[in-house]
C-alpha cells in the first residue's frame, strides 16, 4: 500500500515540478514519450485488463456496459480538460490588446474558475484510477496491480507536466500553478485510500470493485488510443513513432513475465 501511495503521489508531483528545470520542452521528445506511454497503456489494457475482467464473477454484460461507460465518461471529462490527460498543451492566445498587462478582475476570476474546473475534471479521473488499485485481503488478487500501476504512472507524468505548463501560462505564474499540481498529485492516493477502506469494511463489494475496474478500463482505452492515433494526425507513416509505439506495446507484453 505504501509503495503504491508513493508512486501515485510522487510521479505526477515530480513530473510537474520538472517544468522549473526545463522551461522550454522539446516537442519531439515529449511526443515520443507520450507515444510510448500510450502504447504501453493500450497494451496492458488489451493484454492484461480486459482478459482478466471477463474472468471475474460478474455478469459479462455489466462489465461491457461499464467499460463503454468509462470510455464515454473520459470523453466527457476531456471537454473540461482539453486532453491534458494525454499530454495536450493548449495555450489560449490573448487578444492583441492584452500585451499591456491590464487584466480586469472579472478576467482573473474567470481564469481561476477555469483552472478549478480543469483540476476537478482531472482529479475525477485520477481518483478513479487510484480506486481501482485497492487490494482487500478478503477478496484476493484480481489483476496484475504492478503492471497497471506502472501504466498509471506513465500517463500521469506527462499529464502533470502539461497541467503545469497550461496553468503557468493561464495564471501567469508557475508558483500560482503549484497548489493545483499538489491537488492533482493527491487525487489518486486519496482514491486508493478511500477505495481500500471501503473494501476492507466490505462496503465496497467485490462486484463493485470489479465494475470500478471496468470503468477505469474504459478510461484507459480512450486515453491510450487517443495518444496513439493523435501522434500522426496527418496519417503519414513515421518510422520513429511506430518503433516507439511497438516498443511500448512489447514492454506491456513483457511485464506479464517480468513483474
Amino acid at each position: 500500500m505504501t509503495l503504491k501511495l508513493l508512486v501515485l503521489f510522487l510521479t505526477p508531483l515530480l513530473s510537474g515540478l520538472f517544468i522549473y528545470l526545463v522551461p522550454k520542452s522539446k516537442p519531439t521528445t515529449f511526443k515520443l514519450l507520450l507515444v510510448f506511454a500510450g502504447a504501453y497503456l493500450f497494451g496492458i489494457t488489451v493484454i492484461h485488463i480486459l482478459p482478466e475482467l471477463y474472468h471475474q464473477p460478474v455478469a459479462t454484460e455489466w462489465i461491457g456496459l461499464f467499460v463503454l461507460g468509462g470510455f464515454f465518461l473520459q470523453q466527457l471529462l476531456e471537454y473540461f480538460t482539453s486532453g491534458i490527460e494525454h499530454g495536450h498543451i493548449h495555450k489560449h492566445e490573448h487578444h492583441s490588446h492584452d500585451h499591456h498587462h491590464h487584466y480586469h478582475s472579472h478576467d482573473q476570476t474567470q481564469k481561476s474558475i477555469s483552472a478549478i474546473v480543469l483540476l476537478v475534471a482531472l482529479c475525477i479521473h485520477a481518483f478513479l484510477e487510484g480506486g481501482m488499485l485497492a487490494e482487500p485481503a478478503h477478496m484476493g488478487p484480481h489483476y496484475d496491480i504492478n503492471a497497471i500501476l506502472l501504466g498509471i504512472a506513465l500517463h500521469r507524468a506527462p499529464a502533470a507536466f502539461a497541467l503545469m505548463t497550461v496553468l503557468s501560462f493561464q495564471l501567469g505564474s508557475k508558483h500560482k500553478a503549484l497548489p493545483y499540481l499538489i491537488g492533482f498529485s493527491l487525487a489518486a492516493p486519496i482514491g486508493l485510500l478511500i477505495s481500500s477502506t471501503l473494501a476492507d469494511a466490505q462496503i465496497l463489494t467485490e462486484e463493485g470493485l470489479i465494475l470500478l475496474y471496468a470503468l477505469v478500463c474504459g478510461n484507459f482505452l480512450h486515453i491510450s488510443t487517443t495518444i496513439v492515433f493523435e501522434s500522426s494526425p496527418d496519417h503519414r507513416f513515421n518510422a520513429k513513432k511506430m518503433a516507439v509505439a511497438v516498443f511500448g506495446a512489447l514492454v506491456a507484453v513483457g511485464v506479464e513475465y517480468i513483474i
